[in-house]
């Protein structure tokens, strides 16, 4: 398969993530210190796609067993999607990598990143106060709605709420701003991600809001990278993106010690979790998952986990086989 070759850039730093692991909570541990030095010219987005890097190998054992899992263990399971990144090596994983998917909320993490790029242009402040309009007001996930309609709020406390416990009147709200959905999307096509479409404000439940695996990893190595963003946005967009409270997915198959930022997404039939993790050595990789099922069955989550773990194994060991789960009792 075809993976554009952008994604093994250089790594972001300078972030505090949040450590996490299977066992117990750990401390929480800093990255590496990110540059503070802007790059003299920021690359357009299209320029930054430009950048031809050599990409690693296809992780074919490692698919296999993640594809037999499913198979022997989660039948009840319609269909998943999986890319995973190896940032040190350039391997990578796929499994319906290049499917488009309902993103759910993980949608909020471009839109975090449109936002944060107004603000680099100078037309959005963080400091802006946002209204609270009816039309923006929405169910499902988020407490922004139970305030009164015409409350108040700075677009940093809206975005934070947006990607930590994902409100989706606060990235309504987001999205307003930044002119709606149809000029976010052609944003996104800028960046040039392909399939990434947003056709609605959330909550989205229908699941029309699209991306793929690849694409969702594809747009973490944009945060990844100091072209799209400077270093002080993408430390922001970290910093928020490790506070996401829902620890269910991606972060309950790490290890000891391990860090992530990531965005959960779930809208009943499709669950999912797209993020950057560190291993407590150093070594890093992008993540994305999304599960598709009959509505919010129980095993979708413990699938997502297993994954999660047995990817974190392979990162640390170096060894496809070091992945394999023992068999469930």
């Amino acid at each position: 398969m075809k993976i554009l070759p952008y994604l093994l850039s250089g790594l972001v730093g300078g972030v505090v993530f949040v450590a996490t692991g299977v066992q117990a909570a750990s401390p929480r541990r800093s990255l590496p210190a990110v540059s503070q030095t802007t790059p003299t010219t920021l690359l357009s987005p299209l320029q930054s796609l430009q950048s031809a890097l050599p990409t690693g190998r296809s992780l074919h054992t490692l698919q296999q067993q993640i594809e037999q899992l499913q198979r022997r263990q989660y039948t009840s399971l319609q269909e998943t999607g999986a890319f995973f990144l190896d940032l040190q090596t350039g391997n990578y994983l796929s499994v319906n990598g290049e499917t488009v998917y309902p993103t759910a909320s993980m949608i909020k993490v471009p839109i975090l990143m449109a936002l944060f790029q107004a603000v680099e242009a100078g037309t959005v402040r963080l400091d802006e106060r946002l209204v609270m309009t009816r039309d923006v007001m929405a169910g499902g996930s988020g407490n922004l709605r139970l305030q009164p309609q015409g409350s108040e709020f700075s677009v940093l406390e809206t975005a934070t709420k947006m990607i930590t416990i994902s409100d989706n009147t606060a990235t309504n709200m987001i999205i307003k701003r930044l002119g709606g959905v149809k000029v976010l999307t052609q944003q996104f096509r800028q960046w040039g991600l392909q399939q990434t479409t947003l056709n609605n404000y959330l909550p989205d439940i229908e699941g029309t809001n699209v991306s793929t695996p690849q694409e969702l990893v594809q747009i973490l190595a944009l945060l990844d990278q100091p072209r799209l963003l400077s270093p002080q946005s993408r430390a922001q967009i970290l910093t928020i993106m490790q506070q996401v409270r829902d620890r269910r997915l991606l972060p309950s198959g790490l290890g000891r010690g391990a860090a992530i930022a990531h965005k959960t997404g779930d809208i009943g039939f499709i669950l999912g979790d797209t993020g950057i993790v560190q291993t407590p050595s150093g070594k890093r990789y992008l993540a994305a998952i999304l599960v598709k099922s009959k509505h919010a069955h129980p095993s979708a989550k413990d699938f997502i986990r297993q994954v999660s773990q047995m990817v974190y194994n392979y990162v640390v060991q170096g060894d496809p086989m070091a992945a394999k789960l023992p068999p469930r009792s």
